[in-house]
């Protein structure tokens, strides 16, 4: 039996009959098995290309190089064949010496600046900086050299899209397509649950593989006869946890979590809204905190999520012996956790949590963002939702990576 499914055999048949391109992409669904034949292929290339020349492997960042593809790659092949080193950013691969660098912002080009490379490996290639990756191929000068990138699709109008994808008649690239449908060694319950969670945007650029503008609500998942509990409180158990969002004019925001008894589910027991501009008075820090007091009558939360920006709130919390912790507030990988959560029924919310309801309907996408190619929500309505985000991306514990992908496993 072939360890390869028929998409990704048909893609190692190009690799044989030396019909790659200079630029290769490997784009489209969460699970389709893109990223573990990517490397299965570069693995293949590097092996027998010159070993005195330059590799390249990036990422948005190295932490993320190495989560996504270092570890797998070293799986794939063997330690003995490949090794690494993030302090040194170096890695030797079949005996081949491959640089290791993040592409995090627009300055990440002058660190590839000046090299020679023979070939590059590009994970996530939609989250680099245009200006690196236009580096990155003037850099790529030898005869037969090659770049290898995935990503899953984007806003129609990101540049990788306008400039290179429409375009991909005029120059020597490829692109292949991938759906969840096409990874046939996933059983059927997970590629369900997989198609379950994910709703909107989402659903159509991580499931269907389409390349399409988030327009509209953030959450249009979110449906209060599903999320909206009413009335007597279902039982929960296990720690307390609250996440914050915090303004002096805009609003300062504290939920309080605890997972339902006997489910995976997340209830929002409780909420202090207080938003400075509305009620015509600001609150100082400590009236602030003593606004959390009250809401949590008694209750002592295992964690605080804040805002890693507010500084004055965590250093108030702190001096009440509160245990605060600093939020992750990656906006859209934060968003999409929430809208998996929303879609699979992981996120509840108790009726008497008005503010943080209300916001629902009002979350919208930044519709001049989408034209420029970025996805982007208004800062309006928002205070709720970033502590939501707060506490989904920071409990977000593992990331089931490899064959299967990831998704996220909250605890």
């Amino acid at each position: 039996m072939s360890i390869y499914t028929p998409k990704q055999r048909e893609l190692m048949g190009l690799w044989q009959r030396d019909a790659l391109r200079r630029i290769n992409l490997l784009e489209g669904s969460v699970s389709s098995g893109k990223t573990w034949i990517s490397l299965v292929l570069w693995a293949f290339w590097v092996a027998t290309m010159p070993r005195d020349k330059l590799y390249l492997m990036s990422a948005k960042s190295l932490t993320t190089l190495k989560r996504n593809c270092l570890l797998l790659l070293q799986e794939l092949v063997g330690a003995k064949r490949f090794s690494f080193s993030l302090p040194a950013k170096e890695g030797l691969l079949f005996g081949r010496r491959v640089l290791l660098e993040g592409a995090s912002d627009a300055r990440a080009e002058s660190k590839i600046r000046g090299m020679t490379i023979q070939g590059a490996y590009c994970d996530e290639l939609t989250q680099f900086p245009e200006d690196f990756f236009a580096m990155l191929l003037s850099r790529l000068r030898l005869p037969g050299a090659k770049l290898i990138a995935t990503t899953n699709p984007d806003n129609p109008n990101h540049w990788l899209m306008e400039k290179y994808i429409r375009r991909d008649d005029e120059i020597d690239f490829l692109d292949v397509k991938f759906t969840i449908d096409d990874n046939t060694t996933l059983p059927a319950d997970y590629v369900e649950n997989i198609k379950r969670e994910y709703t909107g945007v989402f659903y159509d650029r991580f499931i269907l593989g389409r390349w399409v503008a988030a327009s509209g609500a953030v959450y249009p998942m979110f449906d209060r006869e599903r999320h909206l509990l009413r009335g007597a409180l279902p039982e929960t158990e296990g720690d307390h946890y609250v996440s914050s969002d915090f303004g002096i004019q805009n609003a300062t925001v504290f939920l309080l979590w605890r997972k339902e008894r006997g489910t995976k589910r997340w209830i929002c027991l409780r909420e202090y809204y207080y938003a400075g501009r509305e009620e015509r008075r600001q609150k100082t820090v400590s009236e602030l905190a003593d606004g959390l007091a009250e809401m949590l009558a008694g209750i002592v939360p295992r964690r605080v999520f804040v805002d890693p920006s507010a500084t004055a709130l965590k250093v108030e919390l702190r001096r009440r012996g509160y245990h605060v912790q600093d939020a992750r507030n990656e906006v859209l990988d934060g968003i999409s956790d929430v809208c998996s959560l929303l879609g699979s029924d992981g996120l509840a919310f108790w009726e008497g949590c008005q503010g943080t309801v209300r916001e629902f309907s009002s979350y919208l996408w930044d519709a001049s963002a989408a034209k420029r190619g970025e996805d982007v929500p208004l800062k309006e309505n928002d205070h709720a939702m970033d502590a939501i985000r707060y506490f989904v991306r920071t409990m977000q514990l593992v990331r089931r990576e490899g064959r299967q992908a990831y998704r996220p496993v909250l605890v």
